[in-house]
C-alpha cells in the first residue's frame, strides 16, 4: 500500500550525477526489501509491480560501485533479497540527510502553512 503525501514537509530529491537520483520513492523500496527481505514484497507495499520494482533495484545497482541489493531466487531454499552493507549505508545517509532537510526548512514551513488560504 503506497504511503499517503504528507500534509506539510519536504521531499528530498538528491541528483548525484545527470540522470543519476535518489528520493522517496527508490529510499522506500529500499527500506521495504530491509523490512521484508523481498523484492516484490517491498514493491506490493508501495503498490508497485514486481517488474518495476525489479527496474528501479537494477537502476540503484548501477549507479554505485557495488550492488545496493542482492537477491537468490526461489525454489527449495527460497530465495530472497537483502540490502548490501553498501545498500544499507546509502539508505541511512539519504534518511539522514531527509531528517537534516526537515529539520532545516520547518520553521519556514510552518510560516508557509500560516500563509496558506486554506
Amino acid at each position: 500500500m503506497k504511503k499517503p503525501a504528507p500534509a506539510a514537509g519536504t521531499r528530498l530529491r538528491v541528483v548525484l550525477a545527470p540522470g543519476v537520483f535518489l528520493g522517496p520513492g527508490k529510499a522506500e523500496l529500499l527500506e521495504g526489501i530491509a523490512a521484508t527481505g523481498s523484492i516484490a514484497a517491498a514493491g506490493r507495499r508501495m503498490g508497485m509491480s514486481y517488474k518495476r520494482a525489479w527496474q528501479l533495484v537494477e537502476t540503484l545497482n548501477g549507479y554505485f560501485k557495488a550492488p545496493l541489493v542482492t537477491a537468490a531466487t526461489g525454489g527449495k531454499a527460497g530465495g530472497g533479497a537483502q540490502l548490501t552493507p553498501l545498500g544499507a549505508q546509502v539508505l541511512a545517509r539519504y534518511q539522514a540527510m531527509v531528517a537534516a532537510t526537515e529539520a532545516a526548512c520547518a520553521k519556514d514551513i510552518a510560516a508557509l502553512r500560516k500563509l496558506r488560504g486554506r
